[in-house]
């Protein structure tokens, strides 16, 4: 019972790592490159609503479910390292949990909270805009692979 309630976990962390990468994919690989080619005023507005949006979306359970499962699943892992897999589950869930979680928590969510309150329209909010969309986006590269190395190894070690 505990093995497949184990393998369901792991399955979960898999996929749900797997899917915040792609959404960080995303956001890297044309997303912020598309909004820093239109006027400043359209990107912060265009980000604003997305960074809104997106608390009330389906993304917002995964993003929690997933990170909390791999923490889970890091700390049982870690308390038995003799287990089949145990070193692959739990690389997995703290590359997961502190490359993703953590580090949106400290520096993604921060900017995002900066941003909201700039004024797309003003100097200050220019700023705020250039500092950014090279802080977060850096930040993101770090959640894009964090996410897609941890859904890698939830797999193995499945």
């Amino acid at each position: 019972m505990f093995e497949n309630s184990l393998t369901a976990i792991l399955w979960f962390c898999a996929v749900g790592s797997g899917l915040m990468a792609g959404v960080y994919f995303a956001f890297s690989g044309f997303i912020m490159a598309s909004f820093a080619r239109i006027e400043t005023s359209a990107g912060i507005l265009a980000m604003q609503s997305i960074n809104d949006v997106i608390l009330r979306s389906a993304f917002m359970p995964f993003f929690f479910g997933t990170s909390f499962a791999a923490a889970g699943v890091a700390a049982l892992a870690l308390s038995d390292l003799s287990r089949s897999g145990a070193v692959l589950m739990a690389s997995a869930g703290v590359l997961y949990f502190s490359g993703m979680f953590l580090c949106t928590m400290f520096f993604n969510v921060p900017l995002n909270n900066k941003l909201k309150e700039a004024d797309s329209h003003s100097a200050y909010g220019a700023d705020v805009w250039d500092l950014y969309l090279r802080q977060w986006t850096r930040w993101n590269h770090v959640r894009t692979i964090a996410s897609a190395l941890s859904s890698t190894l939830f797999f193995i070690s499945i």
